[in-house]
């Protein structure tokens, strides 16, 4: 198969690298190349979520007859409405996507072609989409090393990565950033070493998934910061029966999930 990736960072670099391991024919293009895409089965867009829509307007007239694009933004609702126009296009099928994958570090040479090894991936479909082209990605995609392909609407994507994703990186980001956390030599293991493991996004990339995913984030930080206040009402009022029913509640929570 002959596989274009537009974008040369670490998701893009190793969808190209993952896909040569499978035995494909890919190519990646980095901003201000000029992609060959006219033929090109499978198109990936890999560039930051503000412009996923500009390229794939670019691209869209030399996309050959009856080929896929799939776009990598971790949020899908904008681009979902912003694209809905190719849904029914007689030439290429565009289908929303998102790997459930990635490192600490950034670029090409961070990308490996076993990034995608075990993990998830996440694609959008617009209903009008037929089930055969969903077929050949899901084949492809555990071909590229996934271990899973779920399949979802925009709504739902949006706010689950807002909940398993986003969030978490809100709050490692602000645990960090405690003037305590320069000293911790010596008085960390695992748990502190879990809490700052994504403390340091890239600040260009995450700004625009925060801002583009705000209506969805919103409400999941709002109902964390519900649950800390309820610790810190417990503690002022030196309640233990409270603290120890929330502690409670939480272990209980974990129970249902692992």
């Amino acid at each position: 198969m002959k596989i274009a990736v537009i974008g040369r960072g670490l998701i893009g670099g190793s969808l190209a690298k993952a896909a040569i391991r499978a035995g494909h024919d890919a190519s990646a293009f980095d901003k201000g190349e000029t992609p060959r895409v006219s033929d090109a089965d499978v198109v990936f867009i890999a560039v930051p979520p503000s412009a996923v829509v500009d390229v794939v307007d670019s691209i869209a007239p030399d996309v050959r007859q009856g080929a896929v694009v799939v776009d990598m933004t971790g949020v899908k609702g904008f681009v979902y409405e912003s694209l809905k126009k190719y849904a029914c296009s007689k030439r290429f099928t565009f289908v929303g996507g998102h790997p459930m994958a990635g490192k600490e570090v950034t670029g090409w040479a961070n990308s490996s072609a076993d990034l995608f090894d075990g993990a998830s991936m996440i694609l959008v479909p617009y209903p009008s989409c037929g089930r055969l082209v969903l077929d050949m990605l899901e084949a492809l995609f555990r071909q590229l090393g996934f271990a899973r392909v779920v399949f979802t609407d925009p709504a739902h994507h949006d706010e689950m990565i807002a909940f398993t994703s986003q969030l978490c990186h809100l709050i490692s980001s602000a645990y960090v950033r405690d003037g305590l956390a320069p000293d911790h030599s010596g008085y960390s293991a695992g748990s502190f070493r879990d809490m700052v493991r994504v403390g340091a996004p890239d600040p260009d990339v995450w700004t625009e998934l925060f801002t583009l995913n705000r209506d969805a984030l919103l409400p999941v930080l709002s109902r964390y910061i519900a649950r800390l206040e309820d610790f810190r009402a417990a503690l002022e009022d030196n309640d233990s029966l409270r603290l120890h029913r929330a502690l409670e509640t939480g272990v209980q929570a974990k129970g249902k999930i692992c």
